[in-house]
Protein backbone atom coordinates (compact mmCIF):
# COMPACT_ATOMS: atom_id res chain seq x y z
CA UNK A 1 0.00 0.00 0.00
CA UNK A 2 2.89 2.08 0.68
CA UNK A 3 3.15 2.79 -3.08
CA UNK A 4 -0.50 4.58 -2.96
CA UNK A 5 0.38 6.78 -0.09
CA UNK A 6 0.49 10.72 -0.53
CA UNK A 7 0.31 13.75 1.52
CA UNK A 8 -1.32 16.97 0.91
CA UNK A 9 -0.02 19.09 3.87
CA UNK A 10 2.58 18.46 6.05
CA UNK A 11 5.29 20.89 7.75
CA UNK A 12 8.48 19.38 6.67
CA UNK A 13 10.47 22.84 7.25
CA UNK A 14 9.59 22.07 11.17
CA UNK A 15 11.06 19.03 11.70
CA UNK A 16 14.42 20.87 11.72
CA UNK A 17 17.56 18.98 12.40
CA UNK A 18 15.45 15.81 10.84
CA UNK A 19 14.57 17.93 8.14
CA UNK A 20 17.04 16.05 5.41
CA UNK A 21 16.68 12.26 6.86
CA UNK A 22 12.79 12.51 6.81
CA UNK A 23 13.11 13.67 3.21
CA UNK A 24 15.20 11.28 1.96
CA UNK A 25 12.81 8.47 3.89
CA UNK A 26 10.08 10.28 2.23
CA UNK A 27 11.80 9.94 -1.03
CA UNK A 28 12.60 6.26 -0.53
CA UNK A 29 8.67 5.30 0.11
CA UNK A 30 7.79 7.72 -3.59
CA UNK A 31 5.08 9.35 -0.97
CA UNK A 32 4.31 12.89 -3.03
CA UNK A 33 4.34 15.18 -0.27
CA UNK A 34 3.26 18.63 -0.51
CA UNK A 35 5.28 20.87 1.71
CA UNK A 36 4.09 23.48 3.28
CA UNK A 37 5.52 26.71 5.06
CA UNK A 38 4.04 29.74 7.25
CA UNK A 39 5.73 32.46 5.81
CA UNK A 40 7.36 33.12 2.43
CA UNK A 41 10.92 33.16 3.72
CA UNK A 42 10.38 29.82 5.02
CA UNK A 43 9.54 28.45 1.66
CA UNK A 44 12.77 30.09 -0.07
CA UNK A 45 14.83 28.90 2.99
CA UNK A 46 13.25 25.11 2.35
CA UNK A 47 14.00 25.23 -1.16
CA UNK A 48 17.65 25.66 -0.56
CA UNK A 49 17.71 23.22 2.36
CA UNK A 50 16.34 20.67 -0.28
CA UNK A 51 19.17 21.34 -2.69
CA UNK A 52 19.07 17.88 -3.91
CA UNK A 53 15.94 17.92 -6.91
CA UNK A 54 13.44 15.64 -4.72
CA UNK A 55 10.81 14.13 -7.06
CA UNK A 56 8.35 13.32 -4.44
CA UNK A 57 8.40 16.87 -2.32
CA UNK A 58 6.73 19.21 -3.84
CA UNK A 59 7.62 23.19 -1.47
CA UNK A 60 4.61 25.03 -1.19
CA UNK A 61 4.52 28.73 -0.48
CA UNK A 62 2.35 29.74 2.63
CA UNK A 63 1.71 32.58 4.95
CA UNK A 64 -0.23 31.27 7.55
CA UNK A 65 -3.25 33.48 8.35
CA UNK A 66 -2.16 33.44 12.62
CA UNK A 67 0.88 35.77 10.89
CA UNK A 68 -0.74 37.94 8.81
CA UNK A 69 -0.69 40.86 11.41
CA UNK A 70 2.98 40.49 13.18
CA UNK A 71 4.86 39.82 9.48
CA UNK A 72 2.37 42.10 7.26
CA UNK A 73 5.73 43.48 6.04
CA UNK A 74 6.52 40.28 4.52
CA UNK A 75 3.17 40.23 2.01
CA UNK A 76 4.62 42.08 -0.49
CA UNK A 77 7.06 38.99 -0.77
CA UNK A 78 4.37 36.74 -1.18
CA UNK A 79 3.51 38.28 -3.99
CA UNK A 80 6.94 38.74 -5.27
CA UNK A 81 7.19 34.63 -5.50
CA UNK A 82 3.61 33.92 -5.70
CA UNK A 83 4.06 33.66 -10.13
CA UNK A 84 6.59 31.29 -9.76
CA UNK A 85 5.04 29.07 -7.15
CA UNK A 86 2.54 26.16 -8.40
CA UNK A 87 1.79 24.82 -4.57
CA UNK A 88 0.48 27.08 -2.50
CA UNK A 89 -0.25 27.09 1.51
CA UNK A 90 -0.53 27.24 4.23
CA UNK A 91 -2.86 29.90 3.46
CA UNK A 92 -6.62 30.33 4.39
CA UNK A 93 -8.43 32.49 7.76
CA UNK A 94 -8.29 31.69 11.06
CA UNK A 95 -11.26 33.46 13.07
CA UNK A 96 -10.00 31.54 16.90
CA UNK A 97 -6.39 33.29 16.66
CA UNK A 98 -6.76 35.50 14.50
CA UNK A 99 -10.34 37.28 15.79
CA UNK A 100 -8.61 40.74 16.32
CA UNK A 101 -7.13 41.11 12.81
CA UNK A 102 -10.05 39.41 10.54
CA UNK A 103 -9.82 42.38 8.01
CA UNK A 104 -6.39 42.05 7.37
CA UNK A 105 -6.94 38.65 6.93
CA UNK A 106 -9.56 38.91 4.92
CA UNK A 107 -7.77 41.55 2.78
CA UNK A 108 -4.98 39.18 2.06
CA UNK A 109 -6.85 36.07 1.35
CA UNK A 110 -8.92 37.93 -1.29
CA UNK A 111 -6.09 39.20 -2.70
CA UNK A 112 -4.32 35.93 -2.89
CA UNK A 113 -7.20 34.46 -4.52
CA UNK A 114 -7.56 37.01 -7.21
CA UNK A 115 -4.31 36.82 -7.73
CA UNK A 116 -4.44 32.57 -8.13
CA UNK A 117 -7.47 33.10 -10.16
CA UNK A 118 -5.63 35.39 -12.80
CA UNK A 119 -2.64 33.09 -12.83
CA UNK A 120 -4.29 29.66 -12.90
CA UNK A 121 -2.93 26.55 -12.50
CA UNK A 122 -2.10 26.87 -8.49
CA UNK A 123 -3.01 23.91 -6.01
CA UNK A 124 -3.64 25.32 -2.60
CA UNK A 125 -4.19 23.82 0.77
CA UNK A 126 -5.93 25.91 3.10
CA UNK A 127 -6.87 26.60 6.74
CA UNK A 128 -10.72 27.11 7.59
CA UNK A 129 -10.71 27.52 11.46
CA UNK A 130 -14.06 29.02 12.54
CA UNK A 131 -14.18 30.79 8.60
CA UNK A 132 -15.18 27.97 6.20
CA UNK A 133 -18.22 30.49 5.23
CA UNK A 134 -16.01 33.27 4.61
CA UNK A 135 -13.56 30.73 2.64
CA UNK A 136 -15.81 29.44 0.49
CA UNK A 137 -17.87 32.71 -0.41
CA UNK A 138 -14.40 34.22 -1.22
CA UNK A 139 -12.93 31.63 -3.53
CA UNK A 140 -16.68 30.73 -5.33
CA UNK A 141 -17.68 28.78 -8.19
CA UNK A 142 -15.40 29.98 -10.57
CA UNK A 143 -12.25 29.43 -9.19
CA UNK A 144 -9.36 28.95 -12.01
CA UNK A 145 -7.21 26.56 -9.64
CA UNK A 146 -7.59 23.75 -7.04
CA UNK A 147 -7.71 23.73 -3.51
CA UNK A 148 -8.22 21.82 -0.42
CA UNK A 149 -9.72 22.26 2.84
CA UNK A 150 -7.39 21.25 5.30
CA UNK A 151 -9.23 19.90 8.78
CA UNK A 152 -12.15 20.83 7.91
CA UNK A 153 -14.24 21.40 10.83
CA UNK A 154 -16.87 23.98 9.62
CA UNK A 155 -20.83 23.04 8.82
CA UNK A 156 -21.84 20.37 7.00
CA UNK A 157 -23.98 22.90 4.80
CA UNK A 158 -20.77 24.93 4.03
CA UNK A 159 -19.26 21.42 3.38
CA UNK A 160 -21.68 20.98 0.37
CA UNK A 161 -21.03 24.14 -0.86
CA UNK A 162 -17.28 23.47 -1.22
CA UNK A 163 -18.50 20.14 -2.59
CA UNK A 164 -20.57 22.22 -5.22
CA UNK A 165 -17.86 24.36 -5.56
CA UNK A 166 -15.07 21.57 -6.56
CA UNK A 167 -13.51 21.52 -3.20
CA UNK A 168 -11.02 18.24 -2.00
CA UNK A 169 -10.94 17.69 1.33
CA UNK A 170 -7.23 16.64 3.36
CA UNK A 171 -8.19 13.99 5.53
CA UNK A 172 -6.01 13.25 8.79
CA UNK A 173 -5.52 10.82 11.87
CA UNK A 174 -7.17 13.11 14.41
CA UNK A 175 -10.42 13.59 12.06
CA UNK A 176 -10.54 9.95 11.92
CA UNK A 177 -10.51 9.38 15.61
CA UNK A 178 -13.34 12.32 16.59
CA UNK A 179 -17.28 11.88 16.39
CA UNK A 180 -17.02 15.24 14.76
CA UNK A 181 -14.35 14.54 12.25
CA UNK A 182 -16.11 11.31 11.68
CA UNK A 183 -19.18 13.06 10.02
CA UNK A 184 -17.22 14.94 7.99
CA UNK A 185 -15.55 12.69 6.27
CA UNK A 186 -18.94 10.24 5.73
CA UNK A 187 -20.55 13.35 4.20
CA UNK A 188 -17.28 13.80 1.47
CA UNK A 189 -17.74 12.55 -2.00
CA UNK A 190 -15.38 9.88 -2.03
CA UNK A 191 -13.61 11.69 -5.30
CA UNK A 192 -12.86 14.51 -3.35
CA UNK A 193 -11.04 13.27 -0.62
CA UNK A 194 -7.52 13.46 0.07
CA UNK A 195 -4.82 12.61 2.64
CA UNK A 196 -2.61 15.03 5.24
CA UNK A 197 -0.50 14.21 8.00
CA UNK A 198 -0.26 17.73 9.82
CA UNK A 199 2.69 16.58 11.27
CA UNK A 200 4.37 17.64 13.07
CA UNK A 201 0.60 18.76 15.13
CA UNK A 202 -0.88 15.35 15.01
CA UNK A 203 1.14 12.73 17.01
CA UNK A 204 0.60 8.92 16.83
CA UNK A 205 1.35 7.75 20.49
CA UNK A 206 4.64 8.94 21.21
CA UNK A 207 5.40 10.10 17.56
CA UNK A 208 4.89 12.80 15.20
CA UNK A 209 2.97 12.39 12.50
CA UNK A 210 4.70 12.42 9.36
CA UNK A 211 3.65 11.02 5.80
CA UNK A 212 5.06 7.63 6.63
CA UNK A 213 2.27 7.20 8.85
CA UNK A 214 -0.63 7.92 6.44
CA UNK A 215 -1.53 4.29 6.29
CA UNK A 216 -2.59 4.11 9.46
CA UNK A 217 -5.42 7.37 8.36
CA UNK A 218 -6.07 5.06 5.39
CA UNK A 219 -6.77 1.83 8.15
CA UNK A 220 -9.40 4.09 9.72
CA UNK A 221 -10.61 5.49 6.79
CA UNK A 222 -11.27 1.96 5.27
CA UNK A 223 -13.26 1.25 9.15
CA UNK A 224 -15.02 4.30 9.03
CA UNK A 225 -16.60 3.98 5.45
CA UNK A 226 -16.83 0.07 5.50
CA UNK A 227 -14.74 -0.10 2.14
CA UNK A 228 -12.11 -2.24 1.66
CA UNK A 229 -8.16 -0.96 2.53
CA UNK A 230 -6.89 -1.10 -0.40
CA UNK A 231 -9.94 0.12 -2.42
CA UNK A 232 -9.41 3.07 -0.07
CA UNK A 233 -6.14 3.67 -1.25
CA UNK A 234 -6.66 3.28 -4.51
CA UNK A 235 -9.42 5.57 -4.49
CA UNK A 236 -7.17 8.15 -2.18
CA UNK A 237 -4.18 7.68 -5.03
CA UNK A 238 -6.79 8.64 -8.53
CA UNK A 239 -7.84 11.97 -6.58
CA UNK A 240 -4.73 12.95 -5.60
CA UNK A 241 -3.46 12.08 -9.48
CA UNK A 242 -6.72 13.59 -10.36
CA UNK A 243 -5.19 17.31 -7.97
CA UNK A 244 -2.30 17.56 -9.66
CA UNK A 245 -2.59 16.90 -13.37
CA UNK A 246 -4.69 20.07 -14.92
Amino acid sequence: MAKNLHDTHFHLDLFNENLLSLAKKIEQEKIYTIAVTNLPPLYTELIKKLKVNYKYIRPSLGFHPELIDQYHNLIPKMWELLPHARYIGEVGLDYKIGKDFKTKQITFFETLIEKCNHQGGKILTIHSRRSADDIISIIGSSFNSKYILHWYSGSIKTLRVAIENGAYFSINYSMTKSASGQKIISEIPLNKLLLESDGPFIKLKEDLFTPLHNKFTVFNISKLLNISEEKVSNILHDNFKSLIKF
